[in-house]
């Protein structure tokens, strides 16, 4: 979306809040502090009571609460939902917004006592898109009933593809970091190894096997060992 269509879309006031989102987004914050700022703005704009992220768990088909500025613990408690019994996982099937007039008389919605308790009445539920692929939703509840206009639910799109961005992001870094990690423990191992076939006249399978039993019998990570084996042998465990 560019900047011109945001700013035909959304007023003033909305657009304000839209580019704080994408600050916030790329801000270099942790993920839960960025989603908890998301949901919080959001919150305020729509003036909404509850403003909540959930996200899916693809192997279990469940949704799980990951951020709410809310701090009601009957709301925070509620169980994981499956995706085929609850409108979140509609919208996520169908990968479209879905709006609730009054949750507490919606047959799918799960929690009406809760709503009931927490006073809130209308839902608008927007799924959170990478490409095709639907990874969340987030929600808001109105303590009134409301039917959700064509600009609040764009707008809560527009949230919506931000949070997925930031989700995103965030999944590709700890994948590099993984990656990086991984490559470094093997360069360490190896370089262990090595030192250790020529000290104590082992194979390069003795070898490997004598730091994976050490690793067991101290409970340390494998590159741990290396490094203390690169230290004990040659004074630094730095890699080339």
């Amino acid at each position: 979306m560019g900047k011109g269509s945001l700013a035909k879309d959304f007023s003033p006031k909305e657009l304000e809040f839209f580019w704080k989102i994408s600050e916030t987004v790329v801000s270099g914050r942790y993920l839960k502090e960025i989603l908890h700022l998301i949901v919080t703005m959001t919150a305020e704009v729509m003036r909404s009571k509850i403003c909540s992220i959930l996200l899916l768990d693809e192997e279990r088909r469940e949704l799980s609460i990951e951020a709410t500025q809310s701090r009601s613990e009957d709301y925070l408690k509620k169980p994981n939902i499956k995706v085929g019994e609850s409108i979140s996982g509609r919208a996520i099937l169908g990968r479209q917004p879905i709006a609730v007039p009054d949750v507490t008389l919606e047959k799918q919605y799960r929690f009406p006592g809760i709503a009931r308790r927490e006073k809130v009445v209308s839902m608008l539920c927007v799924p959170m898109m990478i490409g095709k692929r639907a990874i969340g939703v987030i929600n808001v509840y109105t303590p009134e009933a409301r039917q959700f206009g064509e600009a609040e639910i764009k707008l809560l799109q527009a949230v919506a593809n931000q949070a997925a961005v930031a989700i995103e992001n965030t999944k590709l870094r700890e994948e590099a970091i993984a990656a990086r990690n991984a490559y470094e423990t093997g360069k360490l191992v190896n370089r262990a190894k090595a030192l250790l076939m020529r000290r104590m006249n082992l194979t390069e399978d003795a070898a490997h096997q004598h730091l994976l039993r050490t690793s067991r019998t101290t409970r340390k990570p494998l590159r741990e060992v290396a490094e203390a084996v690169l230290l004990t042998f040659s004074g630094g465990p730095k890699v080339p």
